[in-house]
């Protein structure tokens, strides 16, 4: 079972690196809440983007994903939500006083949550996503190899894995590029007014889009 050649795996993990390099809407969002919120603020982000990929791996595996490709009623509602939900996150940062959107008077640990289960409902609620691994894990698939649905699910976790190793050292650099500037009030504001306008973007993005 999982019996691959050498170029299989070679030819899967520079994909998985170049995939995951390629600039994004998770990426944006980790990045964005790294700029505005620190390292913790980021690594919630990038957990929660991690959580939705897993859910898009085992809707991949399940064969759930093929009926966002099929059911134009199924793509358009995750992708109205989606957006929606990514508009509503701008409108909030834009509004905020400069703090930051996620409300000062919550603990540490709340803010993780918070922004944890953002990055998730981001990830969730892009129907690309789901439509991305329903096309590209079966170019992986090799028969005899093990169960169809088993190595859909191998390959797409192998993705969150190698994002493991690329996007933390992303979090921590932008983390210490911009300590500095996190400290000023009004810098502070107009990180949170750039955090708002990116989220919007991303989400008008996503509004437009076809499958």
């Amino acid at each position: 079972m999982f019996d691959y050649s050498l170029l299989h795996w070679t030819t899967f993990l520079v994909a998985a690196i170049l995939l995951n390099l390629s600039p994004g809407p998770d990426i944006a969002f980790i990045l964005g809440q790294t700029v505005r919120g620190g390292r913790v603020a980021g690594f919630a982000a990038m957990f929660g983007i991690w959580t939705g990929a897993f859910g898009h791996v085992l809707m991949a595996a399940a064969g759930l994903s093929a009926i966002l490709v099929t059911s134009a009623l199924a793509f358009s509602i995750v992708k109205w939500t989606g957006a929606v939900y990514l508009v509503w996150l701008g409108v909030k940062a834009l509004r905020s006083d400069g703090g930051s959107f996620v409300a000062q008077n919550m603990d540490s640990a709340t803010k993780f949550s918070v922004i944890y289960r953002q990055g998730a409902l981001v990830g969730l609620a892009n129907p690309k996503v789901a439509i991305f691994f329903l096309a590209f894990l079966p170019q992986f698939v090799v028969p005899g190899a093990g169960p169809f649905w088993a190595q859909l699910f191998l390959h797409g976790v192998l993705i969150i894995v190698v994002a493991a190793f690329i996007e933390p050292p992303l979090v921590i650099a932008g983390e210490k590029l911009t300590i500095k500037l996190r400290a000023n009030e009004r810098i502070g504001l107009w990180l949170d007014r750039s955090l708002g306008a990116i989220f919007i973007a991303l989400g008008i993005r996503l509004a437009v889009e076809q499958r």
